[in-house]
């Protein structure tokens, strides 16, 4: 499997292709955090009311479940694959370099950096320029549909958020941040745990969305630890390129995931649910930063306050006065 590293734009333009072309492409079950697990996150961090809950949360129609559909399921970056590792005091001559496996990384932050981007830019539909709620944009009597086509303002700012939160989900299942190995020999089939407690730096999101590419990848790549992994899986990683065999390499099946308590990694002490823990404070996190964005965004005439309560509240239009 090659892993030649691609300028930034153009990493970012493959990436962006690939969700375009694989849009339609059906696809098998995702070996990801399942739909409910998803769900049960997405719940316990969000106190929005009951219908907007369930458009972002809900295990099958959820706009944080929408990665998990089509061929969005094929591509690593949406999920926080392949960017596997391991030091040489555990693994000699691995065929990844710490580099090449914090690129990958990073080509999953970028996809959340500029969901973000869009999110924010979608939310200016959602109030009038004096600040009043648009009821025909803020309007749940029907559901939202995640195609990635134009919609009312609030399902636009929803699919944009459920996309860009689920890899940072995902990232906690699929990686070691936040679990221990197994006793024995750490290694191949049992790679170290970093145990780590808080929220990921390198998912400085609102921060990053406000820099310039080069200038917030740097600063990320500086925050990811030497002994961080996540898992090879046969999906397209960042350039495209489909990892067929993951043959001497750290696995997102066998070796790494905690998608559900049944997992071989899951029944290691509490590791499973120290990776929903952390996915659960990391999407608390995402949230409270959106908000203080629309509030820096849109200062006039209270338009951050309202664009707000529409996204919480069923019915903006008698809620949000």
């Amino acid at each position: 499997m090659s892993h030649r590293l691609l300028p930034s734009l153009t990493r970012t333009t493959a990436v962006g292709a690939f969700v375009i072309a694989l849009a339609a492409v059906p696809s098998d079950p995702a070996l990801a955090f399942t739909g409910g697990n998803h769900e049960t996150i997405t719940r316990a961090a969000l106190p929005w009311e009951p219908a907007t809950l369930f458009e972002m949360a809900d295990a099958r129609e959820g706009a944080i479940n929408a990665n998990d559909h089509g061929g969005y399921f094929l591509l690593g970056p949406l999920h926080c694959d392949n960017a596997d590792y391991l030091a040489p005091r555990y693994a000699e001559d691995y065929p990844r370099s710490r580099d090449e496996a914090s690129t990958e990384l990073l080509a999953c932050v970028r996809t959340s950096v500029a969901r973000f981007r869009n999110a924010v830019r979608a939310a200016d539909g959602l109030v009038d320029v004096h600040g009043k709620v648009r009821a025909d944009q803020s309007d749940l009597s029907s559901h939202c549909t995640w195609k990635e086509t134009p919609d009312r303002a609030k399902c636009d700012v929803l699919e944009q958020l459920g996309r860009g939160w689920h890899q940072l989900q995902d990232f906690y299942s699929h990686s070691n941040w936040s679990d221990r190995a197994a006793p024995g020999p750490v290694g191949l089939a049992d790679p170290p745990g970093l145990a780590r407690t808080d929220v990921a730096p390198f998912f400085d999101i609102r921060r990053y969305s406000s820099m310039k590419d080069a200038d917030w990848t740097r600063d990320a790549r500086a925050r990811i630890p030497v002994d961080l992994t996540t898992g090879c899986y046969s999906d397209l990683d960042s350039t495209g390129v489909k990892a067929e065999d993951c043959a001497g390499r750290v696995t997102h099946n066998r070796d790494l995931n905690k998608d559900t308590a049944a997992s071989r990694r899951s029944k290691t002490g509490d590791n499973f649910s120290h990776a929903t823990s952390g996915a659960t404070a990391e999407i608390t996190r995402q949230w409270n930063d959106f908000k203080a964005e629309l509030l820096t965004t849109y200062p006039n005439d209270g338009r951050g306050e309202q664009m707000i309560c529409a996204l919480v509240h069923d019915d903006p239009r008698t809620s949000c006065p």
